[in-house]
């Protein structure tokens, strides 16, 4: 069994779709970054690239290299995914939380948590997204952006 922990923040910018989790939330603004900057994606891919000992998102898709500009996030989960697989790991289970003001999370989280559990291909059970706010402290409480912590653990498999 090994266990990872990941962390993204990104701020909010004008003019980009917001992606939480692979799903497009309605919100006026979206968030700053090189791929669609879905933050909930990216700390997940920290957690499970570090419990496998395989780096970290900027070392597997560097933001310098075109071929991630503004690339779907669950492409890149997907990609982890298959790292994992030659490894001869499998995620068990994740534990998220959105750390925002606004949007609200609650009414996406269901589809959140299917986008993920089929990328990994894991029981949606085995996924669990949750958010908060600050109470209007610090970035996230000037709703200047996204924060995601997430925490996984994988177990080895007979390849």
């Amino acid at each position: 069994m090994r266990v990872g922990f990941g962390y993204d923040v990104h701020r909010f910018a004008e003019d980009r779709r917001l992606m939480l989790g692979g799903v497009e939330i309605p919100f006026e603004k979206g968030l700053m970054g090189h791929s669609d900057a879905d933050v909930l994606l990216h700390a997940i891919m920290d957690a499970l690239l570090g419990a496998s000992g395989l780096g970290d998102i900027g070392h597997c898709f560097p933001d310098d290299d075109e071929r991630y500009k503004d690339i779907d996030s669950m492409i890149l989960l997907r990609q982890v995914n298959d790292l994992l697989k030659k490894a001869g790991l499998l995620c068990n289970n994740l534990d998220c939380t959105l750390v925002a003001e606004k949007p609200k999370i609650a009414p996406f989280n269901e589809k959140m948590r299917q986008n993920i559990s089929e990328a990994l291909a894991i029981s949606k059970e085995n996924v669990n997204i949750k958010a908060t706010t600050t109470e209007g402290l610090g970035f996230a409480g000037r709703k200047e952006g996204i924060a995601a912590y997430a925490i996984c653990s994988l177990r080895s498999v007979c390849l």
